[in-house]
């Protein structure tokens, strides 16, 4: 508890600082000390105690949509590097979505959903697994990880990337669906909402993003040495939370120009391609994960087990 408290105290400002940032008026985070205190810093705590100078430890962090990974992923960096003085990195898969060109080739070839980014298979897994090889490497030099610009749907430019000029102790890899398993067969034919229904008759859709969690995903996954798993109760509030988010950046962002923001429709709609793999990882990843972090209905963690 000391040296919760300590680092507490080393790390408030700048945590209270990045937290007041993601605030609008109309949307405050509520028991920050709380949420710091008795969950980020022990979850910190636990990740510094398996590191191993040699080689990047690599923290998966998986939640669905709206569910705060951003959040939380961006104050364990804080936490990390301020109190326990680590190198840390961290990584979205969001960044590494396919452009629009590949995806464009992708739906005209498989299937015209997945020119919808998103699902597995809307990603470059080669870019990934090579960017994970080459982070490992002893002969480490100054990697590059994709921007992806979710305003115009599509990759940055090479000069925008993120460069790590410098070998990271810790890797956190952030995304929804960051150590999904694929499902059975029988699981797939029956359609689970109404896009599904009408637009993957066929169920040729949800077989190529299984396969793709089958084979590609599964060897991207191998990666990670630990995985936490943000819970939440249902998937009915995950998509408040995410209808909540779009808000929130609209009222953030509204005098920008070229800024995309999606109608409650859109937002609905897009959260059907995701809602297959969020409900079987409520199942399937609770069980695989290192840390499980519960959240409540008002969006907060409510409590936390360690499993290794």
């Amino acid at each position: 508890m000391q040296q919760v408290n300590e680092c507490f105290k080393k790390v408030k400002k700048d945590c209270f600082k990045y937290i007041l940032s993601q605030e609008t008026k109309k949307y405050k985070f509520k028991n920050k000390e709380r949420m710091i205190k008795s969950f980020l810093i022990p979850v910190s705590l636990w990740i510094s105690k398996r590191v191993n100078k040699r080689k990047p430890l690599i923290i998966g962090l998986a939640g669905g949509q709206g569910s705060g990974k951003t959040t939380i992923s961006s104050i364990l960096t804080l936490i990390l590097k301020r109190f326990f003085k680590l190198n840390v990195c961290k990584v979205s898969i969001d960044d590494f979505y396919k452009t629009r060109e590949d995806r464009r080739l992708l739906s005209k070839t498989k299937h015209d959903l997945l020119m919808t980014r998103g699902v597995p298979g809307t990603h470059d897994i080669n870019l990934l697994l090579s960017f994970f090889k080459n982070i490992k490497s002893k002969n480490f030099k100054t990697l590059q990880i994709p921007k992806f610009n979710k305003a115009i749907d599509d990759r940055c430019s090479k000069s925008l990337w993120q460069k790590i000029k410098i070998k990271p102790d810790v890797i956190i890899f952030e995304g929804w669906c960051v150590g999904a398993r694929a499902q059975t067969s029988s699981q797939l034919k029956k359609p689970i909402n109404l896009l599904e229904k009408t637009h993957d008759q066929d169920v040729k859709w949800r077989s190529y993003v299984n396969k793709q969690l089958k084979t590609k995903y599964k060897s991207l996954f191998k990666q990670l040495d630990e995985l936490i798993y943000l819970k939440a109760k249902n998937f009915n509030l995950l998509r408040k939370w995410r209808l909540k988010q779009e808000k929130k950046l609209w009222f953030q962002k509204k005098n920008k120009n070229n800024l995309k923001i999606m109608s409650s429709s859109d937002i609905i709609d897009f959260m059907q391609t995701y809602q297959r793999i969020t409900q079987q990882m409520f199942n399937d990843t609770i069980r695989s994960s290192s840390i499980v972090m519960n959240l409540n209905s008002k969006h907060q963690i409510e409590k936390i087990k360690f499993k290794k």
